[in-house]
């Protein structure tokens, strides 16, 4: 009897661990659920956020008194935009500030200028956004010139 608990507790135990192994796509880290990008286009307008960035190859109406937008967002780079670092980028701004632009403009004592929408833009907001923007990169491999030693 008591071989067949321990065997019992052993099948037990195993097959509680095997339900708690890490699957295969769990190095995305997490995953929302699907967004529109159309929706996401009109999040990007709802929540102004053309009023600091601009998106290559898109159109926005002017905001009335503020300033011309300078950041772009888009475009050609040299590494993937993840969904897991887009989402970061709008959810929590500081966390890292955006690169090529002078430190003052995008930020003040290294916290983002960039407004937090947290309490305001839902979940599918957010999804949504993010499947409008990530298309929006194109990733080329930069060209370089190597040197060839005699």
């Amino acid at each position: 009897m008591i071989k067949f608990c321990s065997a019992l507790l052993a099948i037990a135990l195993l097959a509680t661990m095997s339900g708690c192994a890490p699957k295969a796509d769990s190095a995305v880290g997490f995953k929302l659920p699907d967004g529109d990008a159309i929706s996401g286009r009109d999040t990007f307008l709802y929540m102004q956020c053309h009023q600091c960035h601009t998106i290559q190859g898109e159109s926005f109406p002017a905001i009335p008194l503020a300033d011309p937008p300078y950041i772009e967002l888009g475009g050609k780079v040299s590494s993937v935009k993840t969904y897991g670092e887009l989402v970061t980028a709008i959810i929590n701004p500081s966390h890292k500030l955006a690169s090529g632009y002078a430190k003052d403009v995008v930020s003040e004592d290294d916290v983002s200028n960039m407004y937090v929408y947290n309490r305001y833009m839902t979940v599918q907001e957010l999804t949504d956004l993010v499947m409008y923007l990530q298309p929006q990169y194109e990733v080329v491999i930069p060209k370089y010139q190597y040197r060839m030693y005699p």
